[in-house]
């Protein structure tokens, strides 16, 4: 009758746990100052393959992740990268951007920000999850976005409801990362004086 009951409290209390863990999201950790960045290549906007190591053979590269056309703080800071691109890329650097939006929804990203630079549909969230960014977003998150009109599913086509931290990192030429900003709280951003200080 004990192991009875125990087996029913162990039952319950895993059940528990398990609706507990989609209620609360689950944040990654990111790469840090000194890690060896991997390198990828994927397209752009346009079409053309944007190859991290060919790109620091020029100089740093500045990639920011962002979450989609429709969060107002990653337009906000895509376009005060975009109104001080020339800036940063008098300092030698290219500005990759890494998102999990379809390419229609890049469209819009770029109707907004006006960006100049290059962004990448990080198609199957590889490049996101080598940086150790993504993650899955939870149910009560989901539903609660859908209240105000986000669909993360056709935000993000077969990414579906997926986001990264929306981290900024600048690789040095030599491929090891020599700034990172990241925060879970995706109010708080990179600022632009900081990365052209780091550069």
């Amino acid at each position: 009758m004990l192991l009875k009951k125990v087996g029913c409290i162990t039952v319950i209390l895993c059940m528990f746990l398990a609706v507990s863990a989609q209620m609360k999201t689950v944040y990654p950790e990111g790469l840090k100052v000194g890690d060896k960045a991997p390198m990828f290549s994927a397209k752009n906007q346009d079409g053309k393959e944007m190859n991290l190591k060919k790109l620091l053979k020029k100089g740093d590269v500045v990639m920011l992740f962002y979450r989609g056309q429709w969060c107002p703080y990653c337009n906000q800071q895509l376009k005060k990268v975009n109104d001080s691109l020339q800036m940063i890329i008098a300092k030698g650097a290219t500005v990759l951007a890494i998102t999990p939006e379809t390419a229609e929804n890049i469209a819009k990203t770029i109707e907004k920000t006006n960006a100049g630079f290059s962004i990448i549909e990080d198609m199957n969230l590889a490049i996101m999850k080598s940086y150790k960014v993504n993650f899955a977003v939870d149910e009560n998150t989901i539903a609660k976005y859908k209240n105000y009109g986000i669909d993360f599913e056709k935000a993000n086509g077969s990414n579906s409801t997926n986001l990264p931290v929306p981290a900024t990192y600048i690789i040095g030429k030599k491929g090891k990362i020599k700034y990172a900003f990241f925060d879970v709280d995706y109010k708080k951003r990179a600022s632009v004086k900081d990365i052209i200080q780091h550069l």
